[in-house]
């Protein structure tokens, strides 16, 4: 895949066709293996030709009218084609802008100049047509695929147009299935050191990591048979620290959980700030199970707002296990919920100390059926990573109290 634009290397524009394209082609056999992203200009013909091994090629963007959208051109070079105008580009181009009383110019009915052999893609969102050029045995050439820039337009057209010629390429392919497995309380190296040996033994699966704050997603890819027996491994060894294998969030697992059960949570926030209430309300249907929340950042304001003694934040500190567990349970009993979660930590990077070093967090988890549970954590890191790996630890820890309950 080949993403043109100058835009793209300054970081104006975030590149989202790699995700797009790479998740449209995986059902049919077909991997992205290699992506570059080019300024406009000379270096688009030069990626070109260092692309030719490949089966299909991918050029997003450079279709334009302006001078900077040189695509059709390096491809014509490249291959040394000549280009004519197709009658029905440019009529169509001369309707939408007419229809809009927009002024035609003779820039924008360069779009209608097409590289002979080119396969015309239709753009129903847009006036630059893209181009699809079969695989030629005599140039040594690929499948290339050239696309306009703008999503809302290249979206479609893949769709639309791309899919099916690529699923005639593809049609000897093996499909293979990609499966994610979201893993919550666990370190990256040490769902590895679980699982790791065993899959790699299963012939003819691919398996992969990726760290997130708080969780660990663990991806395989290989044929539905090796999938089934990875499976049966994850499950047996991970068991309930799979928290999801549909890519949605742990605040969407809790919420349904607690909606599935008929009970409810609080919250009472010191460290994460309103995070974790800002998580569940996220979830569609969350007023069901969420009534309300404390972000308590000052002392002051747990004594006020959820009435915790003056004197046990003194003799303890804001940052304890025994203020974590004062306010779940303040809040528990306040909002009248069964569950509430409490978070007190230093986020810094200043305010630690040798015992309650940056990073420190305690995470208090109280219910109506069930003693105080406290967990004691350390996420030494920026605060917006520290809270964000604090609030999953919450939300981790009513999950399992969800499931050591059924």
């Amino acid at each position: 895949m080949i993403n043109t634009g100058t835009e793209l290397l300054l970081g104006d524009v975030l590149n989202t066709h790699l995700r797009f394209v790479a998740r449209e082609i995986f059902p049919l056999g077909l991997r992205i293996e290699r992506q570059l992203s080019v300024p406009d200009g000379a270096a688009i013909g030069e990626a070109l030709a260092e692309s030719m091994a490949f089966d299909v090629v991918f050029v997003t963007g450079g279709l334009g009218p302006t001078t900077d959208d040189v695509t059709r051109e390096a491809i014509a070079a490249l291959f040394g084609l000549e280009f004519e105008e197709n009658v029905e580009i440019a009529n169509g181009i001369r309707h939408r802008l007419t229809s809009r009383g927009w002024k035609l110019t003779d820039r924008i009915l360069r779009q209608a100049l097409v590289p002979k052999g080119a396969t015309i893609l239709p753009n129903h969102y847009g006036t630059a047509p893209g181009l699809y050029f079969p695989k030629n045995p005599a140039t040594a050439s690929p499948h290339i695929f050239a696309l306009p820039g703008p999503p809302r337009e290249l979206h479609p057209m893949f769709v639309e147009s791309v899919l099916p010629i690529l699923r005639d390429i593809a049609s000897d392919k093996a499909p293979h299935e990609f499966r994610t497995y979201r893993i919550a309380g666990m370190g990256e190296s040490l769902v590895e050191e679980a699982v790791g040996a065993q899959i790699l033994a299963i012939p003819g699966i691919e398996l992969g990591y990726c760290a997130r704050p708080g969780e660990v997603d663990l991806r395989l890819v290989g044929d539905p048979e090796s999938i089934a027996r990875a499976d049966a491994i994850l499950q047996s060894v991970l068991k309930d620290s799979i928290f999801s294998l549909a890519k949605e969030e742990l605040e969407h697992v809790v919420v349904r959980m607690l909606t599935d059960r008929r009970e409810t949570i609080a919250t009472a926030e010191s460290c994460t700030g309103g995070l974790l209430a800002h998580r569940l309300t996220n979830v569609p249907g969350a007023s069901k199970v969420f009534p309300g929340g404390y972000v308590v950042y000052a002392n002051e304001v747990k004594a006020s707002a959820l009435g915790l003694d003056p004197a046990l934040i003194r003799k303890h500190g804001a940052v304890s296990k025994e203020i974590a567990t004062a306010m779940a349970e303040a809040a528990r009993t306040r909002a009248e919920t069964t569950h509430a979660l409490a978070t007190t930590g230093i986020a810094g990077p200043t305010g630690g100390s040798e015992k309650k070093p940056v990073g420190t967090v305690y995470i208090a988890l109280a219910s109506d059926c069930a003693s105080t549970l406290v967990r004691h954590f350390n996420f030494a890191s920026d605060r917006e990573t520290f809270k964000q790996m604090a609030s999953q630890a919450a939300l981790n820890l009513l999950r399992e109290q969800l499931l050591a309950r059924d």
